[in-house]
């Protein structure tokens, strides 16, 4: 008698990415104050020993609603519009070709930036908060303070400032994330070296978490600097790319390390609980026609 195989429901990456981005939140501050950074150096241990003397260090959890209300935008979005489309696609008894994946993770991915852009707009705001002298805070209580402040102060297309580079980055990290991730694993089952384990799932994750930093971070750069423009500071996106590009194009790359170092444990974590949610409360399936 055969495992009974099982497939996930579509809030399942939703629920798993925010269930990461508790663990993870304090590398995604840091990344951000990396990014936004226009001159000087300053390394990641010696920015969070500042942090920490200054504010405390429950300030490296800066943010963590608007963290979650972007997963469980973003992520809830870009996975289950994933997880939806494979599932129907392979109803039919085959399997989806790789570039198949591709495309779906990449409509997905766009969907998912779109949603997101208010939820990542109000993180990326609440966690560069803490480097910016106290007059110049905007000191939202939590997440749906920022939402309401911001259309109330500076209008509704304004929480969706940055969206361009938000959705083209999303694309790039989903692809980099959900198709490489299916195809890897995938490919390590069929060596039969491989069980469908936690250790082969922590292999792939890493695998897709390194393809997806490398694909996104100069999209990330741009879409934390756009998000965190003060109104008229970069009148498009051309200006934009040409400011950073001023400092060089490993500008284009900056906070690339506490980027992956975040990315890495986030997609570990998102796939390790995706598949436990799997196997524990999936959709059984009975593999016969």
């Amino acid at each position: 008698m055969g495992e009974v195989q099982k497939l996930s429901r579509w809030y399942f990456g939703g629920v798993a990415s925010a269930a990461a981005a508790c663990v993870t939140h304090p590398l995604d501050l840091l990344k951000v104050q990396l990014q936004t950074q226009q001159e000087g150096k300053v390394s990641v241990i010696r920015l969070t020993t500042m942090i920490i003397q200054k504010e405390g260090i429950f300030a490296l959890y800066n943010g963590l609603t608007a963290s979650l209300l972007r997963q469980l935008t973003y992520s809830m979005t870009r996975f289950g519009a994933y997880e939806v489309g494979k599932q129907t696609i392979e109803q039919s008894g085959n399997p989806m070709p790789f570039y198949q994946k591709l495309l779906l993770a990449g409509g997905a991915g766009a969907a998912g930036g779109i949603v997101g852009t208010p939820g990542d707009l109000i993180n990326v705001r609440m966690q560069n908060d803490v480097k910016l002298p106290p007059e110049l805070r905007r000191n939202y209580k939590h997440a749906i303070d920022g939402l309401i402040r911001v259309i109330r102060e500076e209008g509704v297309r304004r929480l969706f400032n940055g969206c361009s580079t938000a959705t083209g980055r999303a694309v790039l990290m989903t692809i980099g994330q959900l198709s490489f991730y299916d195809q890897i694993k995938i490919t390590l089952l069929t060596t039969g070296y491989f069980n469908d384990n936690p250790g082969t799932h922590v292999i792939s994750s890493v695998s897709a978490g390194a393809i997806a930093t490398t694909l996104t971070q100069p999209l990330d750069v741009l879409k934390t600097r756009a998000m965190n423009a003060k109104v008229g500071e970069y009148k498009n996106f051309t200006h934009l790319f040409l400011y950073t590009a001023k400092l060089g194009p490993l500008a284009f790359f900056k906070g690339y390390v506490p980027a992956f170092i975040r990315l890495a444990p986030q997609t570990v974590l998102t796939f390790v609980f995706l598949e436990q949610l799997r196997v524990n409360f999936g959709i059984p399936v009975t593999g016969k026609s």
